[in-house]
């Protein structure tokens, strides 16, 4: 480091200062610049001295430090507030610890006993074993937040204590939208469901696919020996033909027969919208399950049918029972009043008694 301590005067510092060559390169070693600055500041009487003198001593510390006149400027603005020159000295502001590292261990032992329970069942089994069975160990854990619960455990200590791995979860793709169909009064939103003929000796029956318009009531059965993919997508192909309009919406309960990505392919390729009945809402498919009482039930009947007829009954639901329920078997069909107090009553009126096919007729636009 280097000894100025004989520079005390103003005149030896300006007589120090015309003397210097000016190749001469003589400087302050970086990590004492700051000690340097304020014990030239302190021995020259700095703030005491005129603008002139101040002016020497400004110059005399630039050419030993090397800093710019800003950088020096601010050093000495700083001295003169504090009394002191240097970097600053972070002190992180630290919340009190509450929970010790006895309390996360015993939260991890606690885990271990009852395989993770949920934050609320954890801070249960807390309260429990301080209240109840006088175990001063959970004192602190007795009072916790269940949010906190979380934060302990993904400590450090926590996770050391106790590493617990759960397998890749693989990515489920919904199939069908959980949404009530909104037609608007306009035939091709057809409600599905399926009806099985019973079983008998551990023999299974024959399966009725049932499929109604939700507008005109238009409805289409068509008979398979079995639910499987095999049967059901050729049969589901003919049904949709079958109807005299385009079919936009098919609608179905949460059956695994329909919610599968065999019949979501089919309808994505027709460009049909595929609901599927929402949950807590029984009435979602109920015109579909009235038709499977009022007409399945009621013609073919409960008598267990071997699957091996299932070929015949197609054959008699295409040339009979379909053109008789859509062109000659009367259906109710609702008219809506709202009453004074706002309530939306439904009414099913004599005049509104007619067939599936008339009411299609009916329709704005039938022809189209």
């Amino acid at each position: 480091m280097m000894d100025d301590e004989g520079l005390k005067s103003l005149d030896q510092i300006k007589t120090f200062l015309s003397g210097l060559e000016k190749n001469v390169v003589l400087k302050v070693p970086k990590q004492s610049r700051y000690a340097w600055i304020a014990r030239t500041l302190k021995r020259t009487g700095y703030f005491l001295l005129s603008k002139k003198e101040k002016g020497i001593v400004f110059e005399y510390m630039i050419t030993m430090t090397g800093l710019s006149r800003q950088q020096l400027s601010r050093l000495i603005y700083s001295y003169r507030e504090h009394r002191w020159i240097g970097k600053k000295i972070y002190q992180r502001n630290y919340f009190p610890t509450r929970y010790t590292r006895d309390d996360i261990l015993l939260l991890a032992k606690t885990d271990e006993y009852h395989q993770t329970l949920s934050g609320p069942a954890t801070k249960k089994l807390f309260e429990r074993a301080y209240n109840i069975f006088n175990d001063a160990a959970y004192e602190r854990l007795a009072f916790i937040s269940v949010s906190h619960i979380y934060n302990l455990r993904n400590r450090q200590t926590y996770l050391i204590r106790r590493q617990h791995f759960e397998k890749t979860k693989r990515s489920i793709i919904a199939i069908g939208e959980r949404k009530k169909p909104q037609p608007n009064q306009e035939p091709g939103y057809i409600r599905i469901d399926t009806v099985h003929q019973g079983d008998l000796d551990k023999c299974k029956g024959v399966y009725h696919i049932n499929a109604v318009d939700e507008v005109t009531q238009y409805e289409v059965i068509c008979s398979v020996e079995a639910i499987s993919e095999r049967y059901l997508i050729p049969v589901l192909e003919v049904l949709l033909e079958t109807f005299p309009f385009e079919i936009k919406g098919f609608h179905s309960d949460n059956g695994s027969e329909y919610i599968n990505r065999q019949v979501a392919q089919l309808l994505n390729k027709l460009h049909i919208e595929f609901t599927k009945s929402r949950a807590r809402h029984s009435n979602d498919n109920a015109l579909i399950e009235s038709k499977n009482g009022s007409v399945v039930r009621k013609i073919l009947g409960y008598v267990h049918i071997p699957q091996k007829w299932a070929e015949e009954i197609n054959e008699f639901n295409k040339k009979y029972l379909v053109p008789y329920i859509n062109f000659h078997r009367p259906c109710f069909f609702s008219e809506e009043k709202i009453d004074d107090k706002g309530k939306i009553k439904k009414t099913y009126p004599y005049k509104k008694i007619m067939t599936p096919y008339e009411k299609f007729k009916s329709l704005p636009n039938a022809e189209k």
